[in-house]
């Protein structure tokens, strides 16, 4: 079950996309599907929710999304440059008018000094307009990571609708 404060943000989401005429979709790697499941858990959604990417392989990344393997390769994943990429490519290959991307390091392993545990990566693109960008080390858990990771996307997707 997830937590009621996720819900009340995702129905927010719901209801301003609703009331705009925009459908959403979502490109997710540390997440793998959280964001759309939390969606998705309000009746009501597939008035706005157009698909979930969940490419939690570099792969499927670029099979899924058109993420270009050599900036994967120049970057990393975990990156500006991949979540800006995803957020795009889940635009060109649905129907949605907004979507949003999170890739990052969920821990408990798998951090560096340059990306360490907690590190997340978003990408909000939105039709016609600029992909937007953001930053966060989260501090917690794998569990708090994700779900903090959630909720910034939502809050990343309210503030662009």
């Amino acid at each position: 079950m997830l937590p009621a404060p996720l819900l009340d943000l995702a129905a927010q989401v719901l209801d301003q996309a609703k009331a705009r005429g925009v459908m959403i979709a979502t490109a997710e790697s540390c997440t793998g599907g959280l964001i759309a499941g939390c969606l998705t858990e309000i009746a009501g959604s597939s008035a706005v929710v157009e698909r979930g990417f969940v490419t939690y392989s570099n792969e499927a990344k670029t099979e899924m999304l058109g993420v270009p393997a050599t900036v994967i390769d120049a970057v990393g994943a975990v990156s500006e440059e991949v979540a800006r990429a995803m957020a795009e490519g889940a635009l060109a290959r649905s129907r949605a008018g907004l979507t949003v991307a999170v890739t990052g390091v969920a821990g408990p392993g798998g951090g560096s000094a340059e990306k360490p545990v907690g590190l997340v990566h978003f990408g909000c693109a939105l039709a016609g307009g600029e992909t937007h960008h953001r930053r966060v080390v989260f501090p917690g858990d794998r569990s708090a990571v994700r779900e903090a990771t959630v909720r910034t996307a939502l809050e990343m997707l309210l503030a662009r609708l």
